[in-house]
């Protein structure tokens, strides 16, 4: 059946050489890794992109732009008006102090008269009645009018922040559906590039952290950003050069931001890859606990575990050190400044250019100025930290897809595969496999044994086309894989891996999830074939048992068996069953075999195993052995051929007869 046939592949290395991560995937190409970004690679690209995940909800985004106008508005007219209550205010208190029957020029130019120049200068500066004292009905309309004004604005505030949490939380819900498809869309060869906990890290954490910096940062950039220029006009209309004094904090407030995000961009960005290396050493760590305490490595994940703890909360320091910087320097300048303006505000009070009122309402447009511009220099670290979570997610959506299915539609399988002249390589500049030719007939089982890292599930993947070949082909009953959708290759194709993935849920659900439709019978019998029945009816909620995604309350060969059943239950055209039984107790498996071998029956079946036991009935077996398959043919012609595969088989057989009997083998 074979021609030429090169495998090269190298074994990865032993659990017990890589103690703090006992749980990396072995074999199967190499772990790239997705690294520690050292600094932004595009701040506003990035951010640009990220706020262009709005566009949808322009009407809305729209209406909340309205209400933050008016809002800001509305906030902006209050210190104005105020100011007209306390000129009521100190007029008539002033006013009733004044001798009443005369006019303010009177009382003005007798107050030069009695070298009174200064309180001259105040008075003539103010609307003042000599002799009569506050206007209290004046000053009741002016507090209601500044009581609706901040009514509305409140109501206006209250409806932005709806509509702006509703948008943020709908763009992070789209988000996460993008990336979860796009999951669903890159090759294998990209999942099994990246560690688990890091690629974790990035969908869930850096997602969150996306909608936190949004949610906080738009509302206070819209709010603020629209108060300054609402703040600088009013003030404006009441001092145009108290205003030039005013807005010197704006190019301090633009150099220092510039600065701190100039350098610390960069520590956001490491900080949250850190996070995603160590939730990925979390995840294999308590992934394989059990053999962390066998091997006793407790030390040496622990001491793996502090020194990328202690990296995460450096950098993490750093960050928010040097983000940190500019509340301080702000609010210096803001103090800074809030004093000068009292000062000359005070002074042209004095000499009448002034009135009180517009004084106190300039003073607080003072510090509603810099108050907002300090809010935005504070939010830096904010925005850094989404957008350095956002450029992480980024990759993740930019990552190269699967090659588009050609869609042709696949007629009913025999299951005669043949690989023709086939090379393939996780990555160019190692090939693994070169001109393998390889045919199946239907129904035929074929056997691959060989050490571990010889390329026998490599075999399988590119029949499922989890990795694309190089080049040559792979046909199905003459067709070539590639112009089948993946979706219809994969269907009638059913798979049993060395690894049980079993997900939250019952044992009914777990059995059925290889046929959504199956009705009770039919999964009872798939239960029955495969001996899942027998433990199941032990159990005090039978099917109804809840597992969870490691099969806890049940055991490891159990968890094995209701993954078979599943298989058997979905009834596929052809099966492939990766060390399927590796986790089987010797009673379970001999009756395994049975069930398997009906499972087997009329398909073409690629079954990889250690346990040579386990194939011995099979039409063909592969013996791969030190990167290439150096022997084919069926148990009785191999072992009578005394190679490789005898050697193989004679070496399980020795090691069983030692345990067993340690004088099995002794000559004596």
């Amino acid at each position: 059946m074979a021609k030429k046939t090169t495998v090269q592949e190298a074994a990865p290395a032993a659990t017990e050489q890589q103690p703090a991560k006992p749980m990396r995937r072995q074999g199967g190409g190499p772990h790239m890794g997705l690294g520690m970004a050292e600094k932004s690679k595009d701040f506003s690209g990035s951010a640009k992109r990220l706020l262009g995940r709005l566009t949808p909800h322009r009407a809305t985004l729209i209406v909340i732009l309205m209400m933050t106008v008016g809002a800001v508005g509305l906030n902006v007219v209050g210190p104005k008006v105020l100011g007209k209550a306390v000129d009521t205010i100190y007029s008539g208190a002033v006013g009733s102090q004044l001798p009443q029957g005369q006019t303010k020029q009177q009382v003005v130019q007798a107050l030069r008269d009695r070298g009174q120049g200064t309180f001259a200068d105040m008075v003539s500066g103010m609307d003042v009645v000599p002799g009569v004292g506050i206007d209290f009905g004046t000053l009741g309309r002016i507090l209601l009018i500044v009581l609706c004004l901040y009514l509305f604005a409140g109501v206006f505030q209250f409806i932005q922040a709806r509509l702006l949490n509703r948008v943020v939380q709908d763009t992070m819900n789209t988000l996460r559906k993008d990336v979860e498809a796009k999951v669903n869309k890159v090759p294998l060869s990209y999942l099994d590039g990246q560690p688990r906990g890091e690629l974790l890290s990035r969908l869930t954490n850096d997602v969150d952290n996306i909608g936190q910096s949004m949610q906080q940062t738009i509302s206070q950039l819209l709010v603020n950003g629209l108060t300054v220029i609402g703040v600088i006009v009013m003030m404006l209309t009441i001092s145009w050069w108290l205003t030039l004094v005013a807005m010197v904090a704006i190019p301090i407030v633009m150099i220092v931001t510039r600065q701190v995000m100039k350098r610390s961009q960069k520590l956001f960005i490491a900080q949250w890859g850190h996070t995603g290396a160590l939730n990925a050493q979390i995840e294999e760590t308590f992934s394989g606990h059990e053999l962390v305490k066998v091997f006793g490595r407790q030390h040496e994940v622990d001491a793996a575990f502090d020194s990328t703890n202690d990296q995460l909360t450096t950098v993490s320091w750093k960050a928010q050190f040097v983000s940190g910087l500019v509340m301080p320097i702000m609010m210096f300048v803001g103090n800074l400044q809030y004093v000068v303006v009292c000062v000359l505000g005070g002074l042209q009070v004095a000499n009448g250019s002034m009135t009180l009122g517009n004084v106190t309402a300039f003073v607080q447009y003072s510090r509603q100025f810099t108050q907002p511009l300090t809010q935005m220099a504070s939010m830096v670290n904010l925005m850094q930290s989404g957008v350095a979570s956002a450029e992480r997610v980024f990759e993740v959506l930019d990552a190269p897809e699967e090659r588009p299915d050609e869609n042709a539609p696949m007629p009913p399988t025999c299951g005669a595969v043949e690989f023709e002249h086939v090379d393939f390589g996780y990555t160019p500049e190692q090939p693994l496999i070169e001109d393998l030719s390889l045919a199946v007939e239907p129904g035929q089982t074929v056997a691959i044994v060989g050490p571990t890292g010889a390329g026998k599930t490599t075999l399988v993947n590119l029949i499922m086309r989890f990795y694309e070949i190089d080049s040559g082909r792979i046909t199905i009953d003459g067709q070539d894989i590639t112009a089948i959708s993946r979706q219809d290759l994969r269907s009638r194709i059913g798979m049993v891996l060395q690894d049980a993935w079993l997900f939250h849920g019952t044992i009914r659900e777990n059995i059925a999830y290889g046929r959504l439709d199956a009705t009770e019978e039919q999964i009872h019998a798939a239960a029955e074939a495969t001996f899942v029945d027998r433990f199941v009816r032990s159990l005090p909620d039978g099917y109804d048992t809840v597992i969870d995604e490691e099969g806890s309350g049940v055991s490891v060969g159990e968890r094995q068996l209701i993954t078979i059943a599943r298989a058997f239950l979905a009834d596929p055209a052809m099966l492939i069953l990766d060390e399927a039984t590796s986790s089987v107790d010797t009673r379970t498996e001999v009756l395994l075999q049975e069930a398997m071998a009906a499972l087997r029956s009329d398909r073409t079946s690629f079954v990889i195993a250690h346990r040579l036991s386990t194939i011995r009935d099979a039409d063909t077996i592969l013996v791969m052995e030190d990167g290439h398959i150096v022997e084919q043919g069926d148990h009785d012609a191999l072992l009578a051929a005394e190679g490789a595969y005898h050697r193989l088989y004679m070496s399980q057989f020795e090691g069983a007869m030692t345990e067993t009997d340690p004088n099995a083998l002794d000559p004596a």
